[in-house]
């Protein structure tokens, strides 16, 4: 309660935001910055965003502060969550947790049957590569055009261990970082010179991409301007 006092003379503020609800988004990371500057527009706007990850871990009544900081933030979002640990404790109104695999595609897919199409996903969640990738294949068509899916803790993409990451080629396609740097040069499909190639679905669907320290921002949308080739490129 009285971190809800606190917030409510800096609701639109992420960075003081994330330090009263203490959430490791600032000062542990400093993704709240570019938060503010991706998710301004959904600001005042009623619409739908999914954390995968409450924190916590296996205690029940450990976690959730970032959903919080995104309730003070989004007067008008329905903010759901997933977590593989039980973490209904923080439920409350605008906030509904589900319990499951971020992998799990037939436990995803019911999932969005109940919320509907979103318009921001994060993933927050185990941070294991072989998980952000298979989450994001699954999760990604589900986010509605002009939406946002955010990867944190990219930084995993290094770790050998646990986390199953490559520190010696940093274009592995199974980690994080490699699979998100693999599908930039679809931002300018329209422009292959590849005899038969056809667009996939990413090419067609992703606009943007932006990378920041161990954050990644991917931005759906109909990236379907056209080729350039009618413009004449100087050789001077």
């Amino acid at each position: 309660m009285m971190n809800d006092t606190r917030a409510l003379f800096s609701f639109n503020d992420l960075d003081k935001l994330a330090q009263i609800y203490k959430t490791d988004k600032f000062g542990k990371h400093f993704y709240t910055p570019h938060y503010q500057f991706h998710f301004s527009k959904f600001k005042y706007k009623k619409f739908k965003m999914l954390e995968i990850g409450v924190g916590g871990h296996d205690n029940p009544i450990a976690g959730g502060p970032s959903l919080r900081m995104w309730k003070r933030f989004f007067p008008f979002a329905q903010i759901y969550a997933l977590d593989i640990f039980d973490k209904s404790f923080f439920q409350e109104k605008r906030i509904r947790i589900f319990q499951g695999s971020q992998i799990d595609k037939s436990f995803l897919d019911k999932m969005i049957e109940e919320t509907g199409e979103l318009d921001i996903i994060i993933d927050d969640g185990s941070h294991i590569n072989e998980h952000v990738i298979e989450s994001f294949k699954i999760l990604f068509p589900k986010v509605k055009q002009g939406g946002i899916y955010v990867i944190e803790d990219t930084q995993t993409s290094y770790d050998e261990g646990y986390f199953g990451g490559d520190n010696k080629n940093f274009n592995n396609l199974k980690t994080s970082m490699g699979f998100f740097k693999s599908l930039v040069d679809g931002l300018n499909s329209e422009e292959y010179r590849i005899e038969g190639y056809e667009r996939n679905y990413y090419d067609k669907n992703i606009v943007s991409i932006h990378f920041y320290h161990s954050l990644i921002f991917i931005c759906k949308g109909n990236n379907n301007e056209g080729a350039s080739s009618n413009i004449a490129f100087s050789r001077d």
